[in-house]
């Protein structure tokens, strides 16, 4: 009995050290951090030319939409006067003459759009960035159909969203000076 005894105790003392042994393993070496800081990349000219015609086409859009909001109320009130015959004729010389200003801008800046988006589509750069600047053009005609059809207040919308996707696109965009 005292040799089974002994047997087993050492059996398990083997198989105890051998599991630990097994447990233990060899450590990985640490890799040292560099401290070499790495050149930034600049992005294409193509990239950071278009970044700046979009920052510039979202100014003239910003101060467009601000004053079509201050004028354009007053402009659809003076038509709702006209048809009530309450209006002078130099009121409504002025309003007509008002209304083609505000129809040619937005033209105006319906070519710049379509322009900058065409250039979005055309150059192999600038393609990525195409999902969130697309549409601007279409925007713009919705504002010109609505200014033409007298509905100014409502042109300020789709002007809006063409805020909207401008910046966007600027902040997609990255920010390095040409």
């Amino acid at each position: 009995m005292k040799i089974i005894r002994m047997l087993l105790l050492a059996i398990a003392a083997i198989s105890l050290f051998s599991i630990a042994a097994g447990a233990q393993t060899k450590k990985k070496p640490v890799k040292a951090k560099s401290t070499a800081s790495k050149t930034p990349t600049i992005p294409p000219l193509d990239v950071r030319a278009a970044r700046a015609k979009v920052d510039e086409l979202l100014g003239l859009v910003t101060r467009f939409a601000t004053n079509l909001e201050a004028g354009a109320k007053s402009i659809e009130d003076i038509d709702n006067e006209a048809k009530l015959n309450r209006v002078r004729k130099q009121s409504l010389d002025q309003n007509a003459k008002d209304k083609n200003t505000v129809i040619n801008a937005i033209r105006n800046l319906r070519e710049g759009m379509v322009k900058l988006e065409t250039e979005f589509r055309t150059k192999p750069a600038l393609k990525k960035y195409l999902p969130t600047i697309q549409g601007i053009s279409d925007l713009a005609g919705q504002a010109e159909t609505s200014a033409v059809g007298g509905k100014f207040v409502a042109a300020n919308a789709p002007i809006q969203s063409i805020q909207q996707k401008l910046t966007n696109t600027l902040a997609a965009m990255p920010n390095v000076p040409i």
